[in-house]
């Protein structure tokens, strides 16, 4: 298998499978994939770094298994984590030049695996690198700002590769690997997925511990996610995330929320029909889709129709929610300084010059300041906290909007008793490099509610660039969502395996 590796066909379940019949070793399938890596990186720059070290990981797993020792559920499987996710032996960089060695900046090393890190390598994932974004997350449709250089789109390197996670969702799209980890404060994990033509989980607010992960508005907004390429595969990756962590107080709030027997659990369910969707309209968003983008949801519609599901045209009529939307005046934003303080401290708690001050005054450049990478964190916060970052600022404001948000959306689900929403993605197609931002349709309203979506492939433009579906609802309803979104992808299979460039 490991000379004619069928990268677009491999599957979790077709690796495991595939180890236990002897088929293959971890070692083959891991240099494959390198090798791979190696032939088309220089050209898609999906990295930041390479884990020289996965595949002596790889062949100490198949000594393992070679001895019946008992395998965690990801064992042997090829992963990639987002730059922005803590690991022993990588550094922090941020994206950011002045924090990265390798462009003459500092380095900041950590001393501790972020949880989740942990998580996979307890559950025996060979994480092949970490993967590029923007300077510090700080856009949705690319990743330019980074030190490490602008990451391509997989399926047309003329498109944007979506943000903030451009190089997971480039290296799931492009066979650099079998799952990613990616992470969303504003789009970032459902605007790449639906660029680059792949399933993306976005998880209730609290369901996966992001301790060791740079933060962007950590006490409100980050998540962490799994992209891959089809929806079993991100929900193997979401069993293995999710969950508490003593590590991150805020994800007590999960507990009782995940499914005894997990959310891939919900995959096996029987179709069930008669599930109500709510559809866009102008009740939830004043901006009109493109007409393209009208025409390719409609067709959607009707498949997703004849597949038993019941739909209702715009459910947010007359529910005053655009007009929340439109008064809302906080953003989440306004813990920054406090989460970049914290994460700063714990990358070695005994070293005491571990703080924004001694950092970035080491670093010599500001990433708040008019040519900053965050120059518009004034506009959102007024630099609330920097003078005193040890101190979280009074989020009372953001949790009344928040609350408002989650208030009106469960009271429109109740009214038309609904099961959750689908949307188009983006309102129009994906834009060029250079010649615009993506505009989501779903973006602001789901990072400040906290609210789970799974994205799943729905076709392309005529352009050929990406059409995804966004399935969201009430919170901590990932299993209900994964199974619609399952249910939808099976009956369409839209997904192609793009092309890569030599």
């Amino acid at each position: 298998m490991k000379a004619n590796l069928p990268f677009e066909k491999i599957t979790v379940i077709r690796l495991l499978d595939g180890y236990d019949k002897g088929e293959f070793t971890a070692e083959e399938i891991v240099q494959s994939y390198l090798e791979r890596i190696e032939i088309y990186e220089e050209r898609y720059n999906a990295f930041t770094f390479i884990n020289t070290n996965a595949l002596e990981e790889a062949r100490e797993l198949d000594r393992l298994r070679a001895e019946g020792k008992e395998m965690g559920a990801l064992a042997g499987i090829p992963i990639v984590i987002k730059e922005a996710v803590d690991m022993i032996g990588f550094p922090t960089t941020f994206g950011w030049a002045p924090l990265s060695k390798k462009t003459g900046g500092i380095e900041l090393m950590p001393i501790m695996d972020a949880t989740i890190v942990t998580r996979l390598k307890e559950a025996g994932a060979i994480i092949i690198g970490k993967t590029n974004m923007p300077a510090f997350s700080a856009t949705g449709t690319h990743a330019n700002t980074s030190w490490a250089g602008p990451t391509y789109n997989a399926v047309n390197e003329l498109f944007v590769p979506g943000g903030s996670s451009s190089g997971s969702a480039m290296s799931i799209s492009g066979n650099f690997a079998v799952l990613g980890v990616a992470a969303e404060t504003g789009g970032s994990i459902q605007n790449p997925a639906a660029a680059q033509s792949i399933v993306g989980i976005k998880p209730s607010f609290g369901l996966i511990p992001t301790t060791g992960v740079t933060p962007l508005a950590g006490t409100t907004r980050d998540v962490l996610g799994p992209v891959a390429r089809s929806v079993e595969d991100a929900t193997r990756l979401l069993d293995v995330l999710a969950g508490y962590s003593e590590e991150d107080p805020k994800t007590e709030i999960s507990i009782g929320k995940v499914p005894a027997k997990g959310y891939t659990a919900s995959l096996m369910e029987p179709i069930v029909k008669g599930k109500r969707l709510g559809l866009y309209g102008p009740g939830w968003r004043t901006a009109e889709l493109s007409e393209e983008t009208q025409a390719l949801y409609a067709r959607e519609i009707k498949k997703l129709e004849a597949e038993g599901f019941e739909v209702v045209e715009d459910p947010f009529a007359d529910s005053g929610f655009t007009e929340i939307v439109k008064a809302a005046n906080s953003s989440g934003f306004e813990s920054f300084f406090y989460d970049l303080e914290r994460y700063l401290e714990n990358l070695n708690p005994s070293d005491d010059t571990l703080s924004i001050d001694n950092v970035f005054k080491k670093a010599g450049a500001v990433p708040w300041t008019e040519s900053g990478p965050l120059f518009w964190l004034k506009s959102f916060t007024n630099h609330i906290g920097l003078n005193n970052p040890a101190e979280l600022p009074d989020l009372t404001e953001f949790n009344k909007v928040k609350s408002e948000y989650i208030r009106i959306i469960e009271s429109v689900m109740v009214e038309h008793q609904l099961d959750g929403f689908v949307f188009p993605q983006m309102s129009v197609v994906t834009p060029n490099t250079g010649e615009g931002d993506i505009i989501s349709t779903t973006v602001d309203e789901i990072n400040i509610s906290g609210l789970p979506l799974v994205t799943v492939p729905a076709g392309y433009y005529q352009n050929s660039s990406p059409f995804a579906l966004a399935f969201f609802g009430k919170m901590w309803s990932e299993a209900n969502l994964i199974g619609m979104a399952y249910q939808y992808e099976q009956a369409t299979g839209h997904r192609e395996s793009p092309v890569l460039k030599l």
